[in-house]
């Protein structure tokens, strides 16, 4: 196990301006699921194939360890990639494909035999040592690609979007099986996904990525909570936050006619700016009878939750809002619903910056 360090590192591609990963600083502990996150084109995927060794580093450098591994072939840097699509061979059975790799280490057949089988009983494959990757479900290729992995005893497991391909409840699931094997191994994880869920419920620590830059890293909850800026906030949480620019009057911010009350040492950061962004999590939304007028599109029933979505018609841009609402409640749509925020819960950003208002 090692520790992994990204120390200003860059990738640009040839023919290209802009970096796809622009002086990257990511440092991941021993042990640690660092989850990379971001829309396509935010440059996770580059970052991980830097550290794979599979893209070249222009400027900066990487760390394994102790070991600057930047200009190292993939084969020393002592790590093991889960792809995306398995990258399985098909002629070869389950148990000869987790153990190839040894194979070609020129491990004695016994003990890539031990290895397999103990890889094979933590992720429940001893069954299926002997079929074809064409006779598996695709959660059960995942798994052969995990234990393919695993039996190397790599330093640094490397995780490219690998459930990418599976269905909805299967992909819930096995993230929850890859979180809890990777914490029983203890073996660093970088994982990448532009699924924010994933990240949220997977990640010890979550890099957010826009455009090549790091934007910011902590845990799922501090990114929740305490979101940098307003591209974070409006990334991490599902449904997403909403955010409303508001004009800058006397005790808060007016959106339409409704003005949310906000502490005046707060909106004093906001400097010369007229207006500021507000930003509200769904369930730091309620029906009230003051508040912003929406016009209810659809309420999703969840059972133990409910949301409505409708659109607020303060301007000609009909925003959509979203607020976690009790259940059960029969708002007809075209409705009109009144919904204030909790003013303890409210986020305030920079109109002219976008980073987050702290008092």
């Amino acid at each position: 196990m090692a520790t992994v360090s990204f120390k200003g590192a860059t990738r640009v591609y040839p023919g290209t301006d802009t970096a796809a990963v622009q002086a990257l600083d990511l440092e991941i502990e021993d042990g640690e699921f660092m989850v990379l996150v971001g829309p396509s084109g935010s440059g996770k995927s580059t970052a991980l194939r830097m550290l794979a060794g599979l893209e070249e580093v222009n400027d900066g450098s990487i760390y394994i360890g102790e070991r600057d591994v930047t200009n190292a072939p993939p084969k020393e840097r002592d790590i093991a990639m889960v792809f995306q699509n398995y990258a399985l061979y098909p002629h070869m059975t389950v148990a000869d494909n987790m153990g190839f790799a040894l194979k070609m280490q020129g491990i004695h057949k016994e003990e890539r035999a031990k290895r397999v089988l103990e890889a094979a009983k933590l992720l429940g494959l001893e069954e299926y040592l002997d079929r074809k990757p064409k006779a598996l479900s695709g959660g059960q290729r995942q798994r052969v690609a995990m234990g393919r992995a695993i039996v190397r005893s790599p330093q640094v497991f490397l995780m490219d979007e690998p459930l990418s391909n599976l269905d909805a409840k299967l992909r819930v699931q096995t993230r929850t099986q890859i979180a809890e094997l990777q914490h029983r191994l203890g073996v660093t994880t970088v994982y990448v996904t532009h699924d924010q869920v994933e990240a949220m419920t997977m990640g010890d620590r979550v890099a957010v990525l826009k455009d090549g830059v790091l934007q910011q890293v902590d845990t799922p909850l501090n990114l929740y909570d305490r979101p940098r800026n307003k591209f974070v906030a409006g990334f991490i949480g599902s449904p997403a936050m909403n955010l409303l620019d508001a004009e800058i009057v006397d005790g808060g911010a007016k959106v339409g006619d409704y003005v949310v009350p906000i502490a005046r040492d707060l909106l004093a950061k906001a400097g010369s700016d007229k207006t500021v962004t507000l930003g509200v999590r769904p369930e730091a939304l309620h029906l009230a009878d003051d508040g912003l007028p929406v016009k209810v599109a659809v309420i999703e029933e969840l059972g133990s939750d409910a949301f409505l979505y409708g659109t607020a018609e303060h301007t000609d841009l009909n925003q959509q809002i979203i607020a976690r609402i009790g259940t059960r409640l029969h708002n007809d749509k075209g409705e009109i619903v009144h919904l204030a925020p909790d003013p303890d819960k409210l986020h305030l950003f920079s109109a002219s910056t976008e980073e987050r208002l702290v008092s």
